[in-house]
């Protein structure tokens, strides 16, 4: 009985270690965007997740990168950038930009206001100034600022039909120009 007792109670401490671990490794597993110490530019870099989960389990996380958008070139560098994710490591997270960048944000198409965005199902655009919709993850991490300056945000109902339209012209009957040219109102 004692050791079903250990044996139960090993287990039940390894699964919250383990499980403290996974989520440490996905809050850590994520894109984020910096200020380059050495050009003051934007630059996109990720953390080595597992070690910040790792040793950020009875301590605060010790941060190193595991990739950065100036890399190969500069990848010998001192990664002071990492002072600015210990001083706010929400802040320079790609989601926490673009959250607040739709906050208060209507759809540039259908003028629909932007209200909890969900990530994992609906995820919004954006509209070029060549009217071209496009998705985050087309868009490098570098470059996010300067996107954000020139572009307006796009619902994903609206970004899917113009990724519809702009794909698969062949599928698409555009009624309202056959309505305005004088046609007849067909019902299909």
């Amino acid at each position: 009985m004692p050791i079903l007792a250990a044996w139960i109670f090993g287990s039940l401490v390894l699964g919250i270690i383990l499980g403290r671990l996974a989520y440490k490794w996905k809050v850590f597993h994520t894109k984020r965007l910096i200020t380059c110490p050495e050009n003051q530019r934007p630059a996109g870099v990720d953390l080595d997740a597992w070690h910040a989960a790792w040793t950020g389990l009875a301590k605060p996380p010790e941060f190193r990168l595991s990739s950065c958008s100036r890399w190969p070139e500069r990848a010998g560098c001192g990664q002071q950038c990492l002072s600015q994710i210990e001083a706010a490591p929400l802040d320079c997270q790609v989601r926490t930009i673009l959250e607040r960048w739709y906050e208060g944000k209507t759809c540039a198409v259908c003028r629909e206001p932007f209200g909890e965005i969900h990530w994992s199902i609906q995820k919004p655009a954006l509209i070029r100034a060549d009217k071209s919709t496009v998705e985050w993850s087309q868009i490098p991490v570098e470059q996010l600022p300067d996107t954000l300056a020139a572009s307006a945000p796009v619902c994903f109902a609206c970004h899917m039909a113009s990724t519809l339209v702009r794909e698969h012209p062949e599928l698409v009957v555009d009624r309202s120009r056959a309505k305005a040219a004088g046609g007849q109102r067909s019902i299909s």
